[in-house]
């Protein structure tokens, strides 16, 4: 059984990963793939020097919403990545309105720029996409609805919005705009029948799996550093979540991932 993890963080030198350990600990659960994604240009750019000599390792560079107010400075290194051959994506962006740790507008223009960015080099997106939960933490408004208007400006845009944890009217929007969904280990743990609901309805041609890691340790690691092979868990969930044998997954997923980004 094959797996990917199509969004880790482990280049990270914040968390001081034992890195031969976790990439031994990932093949040995079958993860045979791992794409390092960057959130701004500094970490864009130790993304691709991590994966470089790595064979099955790979690279997305984008601007995260939270630090989307760097702006032009990181807009141009990100430029200057994006044609390494170990770039399969750009990425992570979109919005965040639950901290609003750069205002709406910059958020909403790093948004656009990526885009372009993504159109004209043929690469698909890592979308983060978040919501306000309320006073007094976050951006007036709905960052799905404003997503989707700035999408819909532009046409060849592919992509996956990845960690997703919205609902059924949320995921059937993703769908519709052929956007690929990506679930960790949230939904190992979430008690919120609406997101698990979400996770159930996914069609598994559009399903990809990702870690997230060192964030959001899955059932029944809680409380240790998340890592890339713990793929496998959030896969083994999933199957019984949504009735599907654990190979049929896996290899589908599997394949998902190859097609999106190339690889």
């Amino acid at each position: 059984m094959q797996l990917v993890d199509t969004h880790c963080h482990i280049h990270d030198e914040e968390y001081n990963y034992d890195i031969p350990a976790i990439l031994k600990n990932a093949k040995d659960q079958g993860v045979e793939t791992i794409i390092c994604i960057g959130t701004s240009a500094l970490d864009s750019q130790r993304a691709v020097r991590f994966v470089e000599d790595k064979p099955d390792l790979y690279a997305a560079v984008g601007l995260h919403p939270h630090d989307a107010k760097l702006g032009e400075d990181d807009f141009e290194v990100l430029a200057t990545l994006v044609g390494n051959p170990k770039v399969v994506a750009i990425g992570e962006f979109g919005l965040d309105y639950y901290y609003g740790n750069s205002p709406k507008e910059d958020q909403l223009k790093a948004l656009r720029y990526q885009l372009e960015l993504a159109i004209s080099a043929n690469k698909p997106c890592v979308f983060h996409i978040r919501e306000s939960f309320g006073e007094p933490v976050g951006i007036e408004g709905s960052a799905f609805k404003d997503f989707f208007e700035v999408f819909d400006e532009y046409t060849g845009v592919r992509g996956v919005v990845h960690s997703f944890s919205a609902t059924q009217t949320e995921l059937e929007e993703c769908l519709k705009r052929g956007l690929y969904i990506s679930l960790n280990g949230i939904m190992t743990f979430s008690k919120v029948e609406s997101q698990l609901d979400a996770a159930r309805a996914v069609p598994l041609e559009k399903l990809l799996l990702e870690t997230d890691s060192p964030f959001l340790t899955p059932a029944p690691k809680r409380g240790t550093i998340n890592e890339p092979a713990n793929v496998r868990l959030v896969a083994e969930f999933l199957s019984r979540l949504r009735g599907e044998s654990i190979t049929t997954l896996a290899e589908t997923t599997t394949g998902n991932a190859h097609t999106l980004f190339g690889i």
